[in-house]
């Protein structure tokens, strides 16, 4: 069974890696799907988030990364998967985790949502929080993969560099 666990992934967290590494355990194939988030200011582009993502999957070989536009109903269905993962932190992120499930179902009921809790040393993770926690010099060690976090220190950093100018 081929399943899609979309996000914008902005950046990628470890609580997002520790779901997709449970995903694949469940699941035939995942599909990691990016999507642009409009309603939000990205730090990192797409192609630079699909980046970072195939480098942190790259260990699991049921795992593919894409990105999407557009309905992510649209997107299952082009990709013949049937089911969505979906992680969640805590209870607030059901109510609208929930919403969103009714809304795919009404849109194309042959595709369900799973969703999966994320570990609980994760639960109170966030790409927001981890963004703001560099951008203020902490240390986000632990909270995303190293690889990612070298990405995040040098996004910052140019930032800061063309901001100072």
């Amino acid at each position: 069974m081929k399943a899609v666990c979309p996000g914008s992934f902005d950046p990628v967290t470890s609580g997002h890696v520790d779901v997709i590494e449970r995903a694949a355990k469940v699941f035939g194939q995942v599909i990691v799907a990016v999507a642009p988030s409009p309603g939000k200011e990205a730090l990192f582009s797409v192609d630079e988030r699909v980046g970072m993502l195939r480098e942190v999957t790259s260990h699991i070989p049921n795992v593919r990364v894409d990105a999407f536009d557009g309905l992510l109903v649209d997107y299952v269905r082009s990709q013949e998967a049937s089911v969505i993962v979906k992680g969640l932190r805590a209870v607030s992120d059901f109510e609208i985790e929930f919403q969103m499930a009714l809304m795919n179902r009404n849109l194309e009921p042959e595709v369900e949502t799973v969703f999966m809790m994320t570990g609980a040393e994760y639960s109170y993770l966030s790409s927001s929080i981890v963004k703001e926690i560099a951008a203020l010099g902490g240390s986000v060690d632990g909270l995303v993969p190293r690889t990612v976090a070298r990405r995040l220190e040098e996004k910052l950093r140019k930032l800061e560099e063309v901001n100072s100018k």
